[in-house]
């Protein structure tokens, strides 16, 4: 803010009524303010054009910041496609999978590993334990039983040795298309992050805006200020010269009477002298300043 207690008054009254020596002093404190308020607007405006140098630095940051998130924006739509490209691939391979297994009927039953544990259970109860003859039969039919329901099961899976391979491919496109969802959650956490340093950046950017904002009006404060200054000082040198050109005509008004006077007075010498009378020295010098002599 400009401290208006400093400034100096200009009214009419003073330039009709103060006297020169007054105008003389109050053209100097005009000056001198005028000056002070110019340094100062010059400060303000050097200030105001820092600040917003510093805006466009920020908005620069900002814009930087965009930039970074958009490519990273795209990179994840990207790598987002292609996993769903992968997922669907793998939908359709487990789909074949497990086509292949109803087909095989190995989604029921039980492994080979666990059919031959039971079996060797069995086998292992006959030679151990005493059992009647219908006992004994009854576990040899059941061995057998398992048996047959093994290589049988073993037949089916030998015969299909493509389903492990469908699988094992359905595995790696899975994973594949998890290695690209990793990445989306990744390429996206980055954009965020760029997203919230671009946001930060716009918000100092119209903080200093609007630092600049009142510094450029202060500035304008502070120039006007100078510029009132500025037309008083000019508005007191005017009736300065005004009052020069008075007191020059007055004063050639003087001369010229001066002169007319001593122009008379040297005639009538001039005509003394004439007449035949006298002329003591001091007559004759203003018989010469006149050019009558």
């Amino acid at each position: 803010m400009v401290d208006e207690s400093k400034n100096i008054d200009l009214t009419d009254e003073h330039l009709e009524n103060d006297s020169k020596g007054q105008l003389i002093k109050k053209a100097g404190q005009l000056r001198d303010r005028r000056n002070e308020l110019n340094q100062m607007a010059s400060e303000r405006a050097g200030k105001r054009d820092d600040l917003n140098a510093k805006t466009r630095e920020k908005v620069d940051e900002a814009q930087e910041h965009r930039e970074k998130r958009d490519e990273l924006n795209e990179k994840v739509q990207e790598h987002k496609e292609k996993r769903n490209e992968l997922n669907a691939e793998a939908n359709k391979l487990f789909d074949k999978v497990e086509t292949l297994k109803s087909d095989m009927e190995l989604d029921e039953g039980k492994d080979l590993e666990q059919l031959e544990s039971e079996i060797e259970q069995l086998e292992f109860k006959q030679q151990t334990e005493v059992l009647s003859t219908e006992e004994e039969r009854e576990l040899i039919e059941k061995i057998e039983s398992k048996r047959e329901e093994y290589a049988e099961r073993k037949d089916k899976l030998e015969d299909n040795d493509g389903l492990e391979e469908l699988v094992e491919e359905a595995e790696e496109v899975r994973s594949e298309a998890s290695q690209h969802h990793q990445k989306v959650t990744e390429l996206a956490d980055k954009a965020q992050e760029h997203h919230n340093q671009m946001i930060e950046a716009y918000r100092e950017a119209d903080d200093i805006r609007d630092e600049a904002d009142e510094m450029h009006e202060s500035f304008v404060e502070a120039q006007e200020a100078a510029d009132r200054h500025h037309e008083d000082f000019v508005r007191v040198q005017k009736r300065l010269r005004e009052m020069d050109k008075k007191e020059e005509k007055q004063r050639q008004s003087a001369r010229d009477k001066k002169k007319e006077e001593a122009k008379e007075e040297a005639e009538e010498i001039y005509q003394k002298f004439k007449e035949g009378e006298t002329l003591d020295t001091e007559d004759l010098m203003k018989l010469q300043k006149t050019g009558l002599l």
